[in-house]
């Protein structure tokens, strides 16, 4: 039996098996554009789990052109263990790679096995290059998560509007800005316009 978080990230992955959104994918199955956004999987005050309804989930696979057991597959290895959508980044990813809210899009992503990881939204990244050096180098694999709730102290990964993504202390923000500082602890603040940043997401756990 699937759990409320395993049933979302199926159908999170169900979207990349798609290769779009989720938004993208309810739209292709003939429903509301926003039937599978995050907004609707609690109520209202947040304080109970709503669930997909059996039709919406049928539309969707239909839509996927992907049957259940296939879908159970997408959420569960052999083991029972999860899985996460990887991107291996040889270089710099882009908008080819990940949505303006910085969820898989494309043909990029595969779907790997991560034991104990229930974030419905969650993928990793493996580096492929130096792009997050220092801290970070070839062959890290970060997880992180595009809908988690991030608090001055948490450490991010952002894309810029010109493609070029970094990672970040994240030490605040307001209407207009963010405040970040390098991960190597060095005192140098940086302030960066909330325009200029397509995506930040939270990094959960990094294997080194």
């Amino acid at each position: 039996m699937f759990t409320h978080a395993q049933i979302w990230r199926g159908i999170d992955l169900l979207a990349a098996h798609a290769q779009t959104s989720p938004s993208g994918l309810a739209r292709r199955a003939g429903l509301d554009a926003t039937t599978f956004n995050p907004s609707k999987r609690v109520s209202a005050d947040g304080s109970k789990p709503r669930w997909p309804s059996t039709e919406s989930l049928t539309k969707a696979l239909s839509a996927a052109n992907l049957d259940f057991e296939s879908f159970a597959a997408l959420v569960l290895d052999r083991n029972g263990r999860s899985v996460l959508p990887r991107l291996e980044m040889q270089d710099r990813a882009g908008a080819a790679c990940f949505s303006s809210g910085g969820l898989p899009r494309g043909e990029n992503w595969q779907l790997k096995p991560f034991p104990g990881l229930m974030l419905s939204d969650a993928y990793s990244l493996t580096l492929g290059n130096q792009d997050l050096a220092p801290v970070y180098r070839s062959g890290d694999t970060l997880v992180v998560s595009p809908q988690s709730d991030i608090q001055p102290g948490d450490r991010v990964v952002l894309e810029r509007n010109n493609g070029q993504i970094s990672a970040w202390t994240f030490l605040g923000r307001n209407a207009q800005e963010l405040r970040l500082a390098p991960l190597d602890g060095k005192p140098d603040e940086r302030i960066v316009t909330l325009q200029d940043i397509r995506w930040m997401s939270r990094i959960m756990w990094v294997s080194q």
